[in-house]
């Protein structure tokens, strides 16, 4: 069973009353298919786990140092078990008790925080990163099922007309107009309509098969179809405002930012773990018969190891993701760039088809099939016009397609699915 609530593709109305109505088959549209795939995605659910883990390191960031208990018992007479008695032991032996505190300097705790914070908001912006690829596969998936759905449909309908040009064929043959040559090239030339059918067939069989995995098995029945046709819809906008909706909303531009901001914090946390902590003991001794209380102080003496190393190489890594983040800008100018080329282009093409030549091919192929019917036409020329006729639908639905991944991508391109 589906989990969202798919529209009913249409179906055919029987010719005649059958035993029992076929049950409707389930439609998916694009953007059901995106959120489907957002749910049951196992690679985005393991990489949304990162999130959590990375709250978890906040919590462990944000632990204070624990306190330090200890005790003694010094000079007890174990060899010597006569001399276990309550003077002995009252101003012979000693008790030491002490408790310990370390003092974080140089900011330390704050400084594990907000390194563990920023840390976090790159895990996120890299989350949302992945949701973004998972979005264009479907998308690219769909339309692919979308192109094999609407090519199935033509060569289904080009089948049945072929097959009528047949009966006319055999009616002109019967009648003497055409050779038997001409009638066994008819019904070998049904051979190829037949066989383009059926390898669409399996074309939009496989293209559902790969979209249903990117969906989710569980998430629609084995049986079910996309919703929606190839269909050209001109993007608007111009190419900078393209490029600062991307420089916006980019989710792997955000996590090289962010990138940044956890560098700078990843330093100033070296620079704090630079300063030596503070360890305050208080000390209850009981000695010689006298009980007394100490306070003691120690602090490790920076002579050589001043966290040096570490500075150093969070100074050389914020310096790498300045860069990172540079060339992720750059990379995002990029895609749009190209990516808004090709919507261009796209268009220009589509436009092309519907300009006129779909309907100069379709009214040649109907004038060649009316003169065949009538025999002022050969043969060879209805052939031309049908192979011309077939060539441009196709060539018009690739067209569309190719128009469609290329907005797709244009919307990857630019980090959202609601473009101007």
């Amino acid at each position: 069973m589906s989990v969202l609530g798919l529209a009913q593709a249409p179906s055919a109305a029987p010719a005649a009353p059958a035993p029992a109505a076929a049950a409707p088959q389930a439609a998916v549209t694009l953007e059901q298919a995106i959120q489907l795939a957002l749910a049951h995605s196992p690679a985005l659910q393991a990489a949304a786990t990162q999130v959590p883990q990375s709250l978890a390191q906040e919590t462990t960031a944000a632990l204070r140092p624990n306190p330090v208990l200890a005790w003694d018992a010094l000079y007890q007479p174990i060899f010597n078990p006569s001399q276990f008695n309550h003077s002995y032991l009252n101003n012979s032996a000693e008790y030491d008790a002490s408790l310990s505190y370390t003092i974080e300097r140089g900011h330390k705790r704050q400084a594990r925080m907000a390194a563990a914070r920023d840390v976090t908001a790159v895990t996120r912006a890299q989350v949302e990163d992945a949701r973004r690829g998972v979005e264009f596969n479907v998308a690219q998936q769909f339309v692919a099922a979308l192109l094999a759905k609407s090519t199935l449909a033509f060569a289904q309908q080009d089948l049945a007309s072929w097959q009528n040009t047949v009966a006319v064929s055999q009616s002109q043959y019967a009648a003497g107009a055409v050779s038997e040559g001409d009638l066994d090239t008819v019904k070998l030339q049904t051979l190829q309509y037949q066989t383009a059918a059926a390898s669409d067939q399996l074309s939009l069989l496989q293209a559902l098969s790969a979209l249903r995995q990117q969906m989710g098995f569980s998430a629609v029945p084995a049986s079910y179809a996309v919703a929606g046709d190839l269909a050209f819809e001109p993007v608007r906008a111009d190419l900078a405002t393209l490029q600062s909706l991307a420089l916006a909303h980019r989710p792997d531009l955000i996590a090289a930012r962010q990138g940044v901001t956890a560098a700078e914090s990843q330093l100033k946390l070296a620079r704090a773990n630079g300063k030596r902590d503070l360890t305050v003991t208080g000390e209850y001794i009981h000695a010689a018969g006298i009980s007394s209380a100490a306070a003691l102080f120690s602090i490790e003496v920076p002579v050589f190891d001043r966290n040096q190393g570490e500075i150093a190489r969070t100074a050389a890594a914020l310096t790498q993701a300045q860069d990172l983040a540079e060339a992720a800008n750059q990379q995002v100018l990029t895609d749009v760039a190209t990516a808004f080329a090709a919507v261009q282009q796209g268009s220009r093409v589509v436009q092309l088809y519907t300009s006129g030549y779909r309907d100069e091919a379709r009214q040649a192929l109907t004038i060649r099939q009316y003169s065949y019917s009538r025999g002022a036409s050969s043969l060879l020329d209805l052939l031309d016009a049908e192979r011309t006729y077939r060539t441009t639908e196709t060539g018009y639905r690739q067209a569309l397609a190719a128009y469609m991944l290329a907005v797709e991508q244009l919307k990857e391109a630019v980090g959202t699915r609601t473009l101007p």
